[in-house]
């Protein structure tokens, strides 16, 4: 899992965020002698992107640090936990999560890479690196920073000439897309986006007190970040403050465990920090609470108890759980998720990662959730291979347990007294998250409802390489699923299988939504393995576009009729029907509604061998209406509305009725050539759809060239379809 220096994305060799080389600018700065400006992150209102204020003496000044504090400094000391404090913006689950990262300085490099300075060799430009999708980015900014009334708009740090945390919150909106887009979210999106890890929540009352202490103190040790947070049930209620002193709907950071003796009694303690800088709990083993008077100096001096409004305070754990709802944690190892007590820290195991980008589109790969049967299938497949088993004694979450339909709440299945149950059997570990691409727009976020679920392949299916149907996901059982369709970022379930073969299938809740996503799944490797070939994951894409002439059948005897009638009063000298003629006669076969426009006709006699004559002989015409009265059978059979037109997912199945089998990419260029981004196909234009394909598969199949051989008909269909 680790990454190689060289690899393109991997932490040593970035990938350049709008293609911004910091090397190549800092040194043009330098010769230059001019101070840095971010021509792609301008220093006005499209950067900050929420409403101005009307009063002239509240608008915004863009000033370097040096013009706000004349001994500014990019880091006072050594960076902590304390030093971020939240400004006018609702981002408290990024800066808690840039909290928990002061943690861990190996992990906070990689974030805020070493030896940037306000004083030797400044030239006002400044670089960080966040985690997006599989590859790490390097984001570069000049460091004019929003102020308002002299004071910094957004984060600041509590020694008001440190402005390290200010720059990363500029370079994360940048990455982004504004300030206002980091408004609202999760702290797993900022402790994921600071180490790549994997993000995951874990409810409070899910361990009693002591458990979860060990879980917290196991996880920090491992260098995971944490943090939770009071669920708010009403909007109204975020940000409100209860009479413990703590807010509703905020993200508190987790910044460490610990425990004290008083008298006979062993006490368990968390330590939060609220990204706001003040407004502290205010109960037992508080900053101020008497609690502390009985309790040895050189134990208080030990956990570096400090009693000031700095945001960070202790607190009891039974309070904890009784006053907190969630806990979220992200670690770069899944194992975090395995350790309940301290002792697990030493248990670490090697895991191998598999990462695929794929996106919905929509009439195309967007089928929706399971109870769109007709549609389900055409969401992106994947194929998971097990062999390695690694565990025994398994504990069975009852969630992965097919129950009801996803769309129900009552989808969720009903525990047991235990909620788990123990399989005395080996199995394979995995760990799949599924997350959603750049859902954050402008000011507002926009998360669509997502989920994955597991198939088992049967060993009859294990060598088939196209995407399984519609009959497939009808029949098999489902082995595990992500749980209920949400619309976060991520979503994420670890898994014990079989030994086997598996079909990983992504979707929208909705059909038809339009999203990228990255998927990626890690599987554990036995510890005598020694090499990657434990489990494989790959993308399962339809076989490459192949066409096989359309199944006619004999002319109709009233058919040859017609044919001779037409042709002995308009063929002609060359015994030959023009294309307007040829329209009057194919439509005397179609139904009304099904007519052909003249340009289809056209189209039909040209994918004929007509000598490049614009004009069919007898017996073409007769196969012609036989083909015609085929597609028209094969359109109203998939026409499962009976709309007269087809969508893409209905134009899918029917082409493979008339012997073309497409995959998602060729699909989409067809709908976009023939469809003209309507959403819907009429019939003149699938038989246009199909005399096409026809024609192309003809023309690859004379075709010499090596190269083009090579390339696959795939790169030949998508080539010629947009000619």
């Amino acid at each position: 899992m680790s990454d190689s220096s060289s690899d393109p994305g991997s932490i040593a060799n970035p990938v350049k965020f709008k293609n911004q080389d910091y090397a190549s600018l800092l040194d043009e700065c330098l010769k230059s002698r001019c101070l840095f400006l971010d021509p792609t992150f301008a220093a006005d209102q499209t950067s900050i992107r929420m409403p101005a204020d009307p009063d002239p003496k509240m608008a915004i000044k863009w000033l370097r640090p040096k013009e706000i504090s004349k001994n500014a400094v990019f880091v006072e000391g050594t960076t902590g936990t304390t030093d971020i404090c939240q400004g006018q913006l609702g981002n408290c689950w990024l800066l808690a999560a840039l909290s928990c990262l002061t943690m861990h300085p190996t992990l906070f490099e990689k974030v805020v890479p070493a030896g940037q300075t306000l004083d030797v060799s400044y030239v006002g430009i400044f670089r960080f690196r966040f985690w997006q999708y599989g590859e790490w980015v390097e984001v570069v900014v000049d460091d004019r920073l929003p102020v308002r009334g002299g004071r910094l708009l957004f984060s600041y740090s509590r020694t008001n000439n440190e402005f390290w945390s200010a720059l990363v919150e500029k370079a994360y909106a940048k990455l982004i897309g504004s300030y206002g887009s980091l408004k609202g979210g999760n702290i797993s999106e900022g402790m994921e986006d600071f180490t790549g890890g994997i993000a995951y929540t874990r409810p409070v009352s899910s361990r009693t007190p002591p458990v979860l202490w060990r879980t917290l103190t196991a996880a920090l040790s491992r260098g995971s970040l944490l943090s939770c947070f009071i669920q708010a049930k009403t909007v109204k209620e975020i940000g409100t403050v209860t009479t413990e002193g703590l807010v509703k709907g905020h993200a508190y950071a987790i910044t460490a465990t610990d425990k004290v003796h008083r008298k006979t009694e062993e006490v368990l303690l968390v330590r939060l920090r609220n990204p706001w800088g003040f407004v502290e709990f205010c109960g037992p083993w508080s900053d101020k609470c008497k609690d502390w008077d009985g309790i040895d100096s050189a134990e208080k001096t030990r956990i570096h108890l400090n009693i000031e409004e700095d945001g960070e305070f202790w607190i009891g754990m039974e309070d904890f759980c009784r006053l907190f709802d969630t806990v979220e944690l992200c670690s770069v190892s899944p194992d975090s998720d395995d350790a309940e007590d301290s002792d697990a820290v030493t248990t670490t195991s090697s895991w191998a990662l598999t990462s695929h980008k794929g996106s919905w589109v929509p009439m195309c790969s967007a089928g929706g959730s399971r109870k769109y049967q007709r549609t389900f299938w055409k969401n992106p497949q994947f194929h998971l291979v097990l062999s390695q088993q690694d565990v025994e004694d398994v504990e069975v979450d009852e969630d992965d347990v097919d129950v009801g339909d996803d769309d129900d709440d009552d989808a969720v299945p009903a525990k047991s007294s235990t909620g788990k149950q123990k399989e005395k059997m080996k199995k394979c570990t995995v760990l799949i998250e599924l997350l959603q691409k750049d859902r954050r727009q402008r000011d507002k976020i926009n998360f669509l409802y997502i989920a994955f679920h597991i198939y088992r392949v049967p060993p009859k299916l294990q060598d088939f390489t196209g995407s399984f149907d519609q009959q497939f996901f009808t029949t098999k059982t489902l082995v595990s699923r992500s749980g209920q369709y949400r619309n976060v970022r991520a979503v994420w379930r670890k898994v014990h299988l079989d030994p086997g073969h598996y079909v990983i299938v992504s979707s929208t809740q909705r059909p038809n939504q339009q999203g990228e996503f990255f998927l990626r799944v890690y599987a554990k490797e036995g510890h005598t393995l020694g090499d990657d070939s434990c489990y494989s994951v790959r993308e399962i894409s339809c076989p490459a576009a192949i066409t096989t002439t359309v199944m006619s059948k004999p002319p109709l005897p009233e058919d040859q009729d017609r044919v001779q009638k037409f042709f002995d009063e308009g063929a002609g000298p060359d015994d030959r029907l023009n294309a307007v003629d040829f329209m009057k006669l194919a439509n005397t076969v179609l139904e009304k509604d099904y007519n052909l426009p003249l340009e289809t006709c056209r189209q039909l006699i040209f994918g004929e061998d007509t000598g490049g004559r614009g004009r069919v002989s007898r017996d073409q015409a007769k196969k012609l209406l036989s083909s015609l009265r085929t597609l028209q059978s094969i359109f109203l059979e998939y026409d499962e509305d009976s709309s007269g037109t087809m969508n893409p997912f209905e134009l899918s199945q029917a082409l493979k009725a008339a012997g073309v089998e497409c995959d998602n990419s060729i699909l989409q260029v067809l709908w976009e050539r023939f469809g003209s981004g309507e959403q819907h196909l009429a019939f003149y234009s699938f038989v246009a759809c199909v005399t096409r394909l026809r024609s192309l598969f003809t023309l690859y199949e004379s075709e010499s060239s090596s190269e083009v051989k090579t390339r696959g008909i795939n790169a030949w269909m998508l080539k010629l379809l947009a000619v």
